[in-house]
């Protein structure tokens, strides 16, 4: 095991960032897995998940299980963890901006298709070389001063060279769900069985160019672009929602560390067998996901329980007026499973109020929350 880190500017003069991250390598040909959590950096879960995963692949490697590489990044935005507003941590946005850390990712395609040129081969496994080391290349092409985006490519230094990217994340209240894209889907299924998840939603673009997307797309727009050449798709990545925001529990990342322990045993960075259980759920489009919102402002409670399975018509959440006592019901237009909700319970006009994941896609445009 290795502990590394890069020191990222501040703003202000006489401060800085430093983000940390672990590295454990076999130096064998086996695939490299990237782990990284607290992008969004009140988002505890991913965190300590993160954590205990290096504590246990210390032990896997003193006893020599390692047959690939593993990058675990626990903390993976110095930036935010010293964010606070009155006392509550600020994770998600940067305050300097307002722009969200996990969106901006820059989209490197282009670059690395000037740059790769005529390079590629018939040869499958040097062009997955070839492109990694473009990608690489643009990356560092592309100037920054702000810290944030310092960070993001920090981030994307790390990730870029890994087979399977894992983004750890959660929700305000939650059942364990994943997002992902079409072209990993087969590989990050596996994980979401082990992990027990109640919704897999899937989409080519999401919107926004989030962390996860950054990392794939390029592998799939170059293919396009070399049509004559064998290229395989060379990073696979999801984004996986460890429940809600007050889940920082031990016992459950422990659960969730030895899942992906497993998860790592099924694609070959870590020795052993690994079977892979029946999925909770089977994938949906991500376009056919109903975000419910607030029509009026109020107390909000829920009529159902996280993971229910609700029809379209059916009462989600009721709005108390305060003042009036008056009565609003928020009814779902989807059919599918209740699988995230804020952790607040007053309500403000276009709130948020909660996920279902159909099957029948109905959105366009920008699919994620901002």
């Amino acid at each position: 095991m290795h502990e590394h880190f890069i020191n990222i500017p501040g703003r202000a003069i006489g401060t800085t960032h430093r983000l940390t991250w672990f590295t454990f390598d076999s130096g064998n040909d086996g695939p490299h897995v990237y782990v990284q959590g607290g992008l969004h950096a009140d988002e505890g879960p991913g965190m300590l998940a993160a954590r205990l995963l290096v504590d246990r692949l210390i032990e896997e490697d003193r006893a020599g299980k390692m047959r690939g590489k593993v990058t675990v990044v626990p903390a993976a935005n110095p930036l935010a963890l010293g964010q606070f507003l009155h006392g509550d941590q600020q994770g998600r946005f940067d305050h300097y901006d307002g722009r969200n850390f996990n969106r901006d990712y820059p989209d490197l395609t282009a670059l690395a298709i000037a740059l790769l040129g005529d390079t590629l081969t018939n040869d499958p496994q040097a062009n997955t070389a070839r492109i990694r080391q473009a990608l690489l290349q643009a990356l560092e092409t592309i100037e920054t001063s702000a810290p944030s985006d310092r960070l993001r490519h920090a981030l994307m230094r790390l990730a870029l060279p890994a087979d399977v990217v894992i983004d750890l994340h959660c929700d305000g209240e939650a059942e364990v769900h994943l997002y992902t894209q079409p072209v990993s889907l087969e590989r990050v299924l596996p994980l979401a069985a082990l992990t027990r998840c109640r919704a897999v939603l899937v989409a080519e673009v999401s919107g926004g160019e989030p962390f996860d997307e950054a990392l794939t797309k390029p592998w799939r727009s170059i293919a396009e672009a070399f049509p004559d050449n064998p290229i395989l798709q060379g990073c696979a990545s999801c984004t996986l929602e460890l429940r809600g925001r007050m889940d920082v529990d031990r016992r459950l990342a422990a659960d969730d560390v030895a899942e992906l322990v497993n998860y790592l045993r099924h694609v070959g960075a870590l020795a052993g067998n690994q079977s892979i259980p029946a999925m909770s759920c089977q994938p949906t489009p991500l376009a056919a996901s109903e975000a419910l919102v607030a029509s009026v402002s109020g107390l909000l409670s829920y009529a159902i329980p996280l993971g229910h399975h609700v029809r379209a018509g059916d009462v989600v959440a009721e709005i108390t007026d305060p003042i009036t006592g008056e009565l609003h019901p928020i009814q779902a237009t989807t059919a599918g499973i209740f699988y995230a909700r804020p952790a607040t319970r007053i309500a403000e006009i276009n709130k948020r109020l909660g996920k279902i994941a159909g099957t029948r896609p109905f959105r366009d445009g920008p699919l994620l929350s901002p």
